[in-house]
């Protein structure tokens, strides 16, 4: 599993150390102005609970959670702000489960009959008190807290790094137009699998040829088409900063789901406007240090749909690497 960073989890969950790793989510709704949740039983533990399940070899948790949601109870989600992560013992061994909150897509969710046989839409309260597995409970009530703070209906705001592009001393054209490396391509299709769990519809990326490249994957699989701005490039930000972080201020603007594909250099800039929709507390789990992210890693920060840009969450996942 790529390394990941969210900041909804403990410093213990944060050091890692998990032989069980396993991602979930918590479907929401609203339902005559009332908050629902969804549980879920499994006859086979005879429990109630969220859908969640172990991730597949080579699988990232936020891939995992979608797709569990989807086989367990057959509902195509994305991923709303993280919950805390909970852990507890299997055995001797220690497992970690990784949680999401998940505004429900409006289908109707249908037990698969093999890990699932029933589900419920409840209020918090009922559901707090049907959990078989108490700390399950913890999760709720971050949902809960979200919502009574205008928190939980969120849009993504990705931010990411190309993939390995060509070395600068093997490529003698235009700068613009080196490429991606043969592991940056592999990243750039990891890149893909990991946005379609927040699924943004609307990407930009800098016009440059290992940017496009990183987020091409992704456009084609979705069908989704890219804006090009050439104030993203390399050369145009360290020319015109203001410029630059006047084009990333207009993007956070528009509080929609989106990602947004750049360079190491235009990063501090990105991560400046960043830092200014966000508390304090929030700011400081944001890179702080060159090279901030390394090619392919991207960082996840949730809007609040209602919140005038400001920033609630924060995730920062690693770069696959071979």
């Amino acid at each position: 599993m790529l390394h990941l960073a969210r900041s909804s989890d403990s410093a213990a969950i944060a050091e890692g150390g998990f032989s069980v790793v396993a991602a979930g989510a918590i479907p929401w709704r609203i339902t005559d102005g009332t908050l629902e949740v969804l549980m879920i039983h499994r006859d086979r533990y005879d429990d109630w609970s969220w859908p969640k399940g172990k991730l597949d070899p080579g699988e990232t948790a936020p891939e995992a959670a979608t797709r569990e949601v989807f086989e367990e109870i057959g509902m195509d989600i994305t991923l709303g702000i993280p919950l805390p992560a909970i852990e507890y013992l299997v055995g001797s061994r220690r497992k970690v489960v990784y949680y999401w909150a998940a505004k429900s897509p409006g289908t109707v969710a249908v037990p698969d009959g093999k890990e699932t046989d029933a589900v419920r839409w409840c209020e918090p309260k009922t559901a707090a008190k049907w959990m078989t597995n108490p700390s399950d409970v913890e999760p709720l009530h971050a949902l809960v807290a979200a919502h009574e703070a205008g928190k939980l209906d969120t849009v993504p705001f990705i931010v990411v790094r190309h993939a390995k592009a060509k070395p600068r001393s093997s490529w003698t054209r235009e700068e613009g137009r080196r490429p991606l490396a043969a592991t940056g391509q592999r990243q750039a299709l990891a890149v893909a699998r990991l946005l379609a769990a927040w699924r943004p519809a609307k990407v930009a990326s800098s016009p440059w040829t290992r940017c496009v490249q990183t987020v091409a994957p992704y456009l084609h699989q979705h069908r989704y088409t890219v804006k090009l701005m050439a104030q993203l490039t390399e050369h145009e930000a360290t020319r015109n900063p203001a410029k630059a972080s006047k084009a990333i201020a207009k993007l956070i603007d528009k509080v929609r789901p989106q990602a947004v594909c750049t360079h190491r250099p235009v990063l501090p800039l990105v991560l400046e406007e960043l830092a200014s929709r966000m508390g304090r507390k929030l700011a400081a789990r944001l890179p702080a240090e060159d090279p901030y992210l390394r090619p392919g890693a991207l960082i996840v920060a949730h809007q609040p749909v209602a919140g005038k840009g400001k920033i609630v969450s924060l995730e920062i996942y690693d770069a696959f690497a071979d």
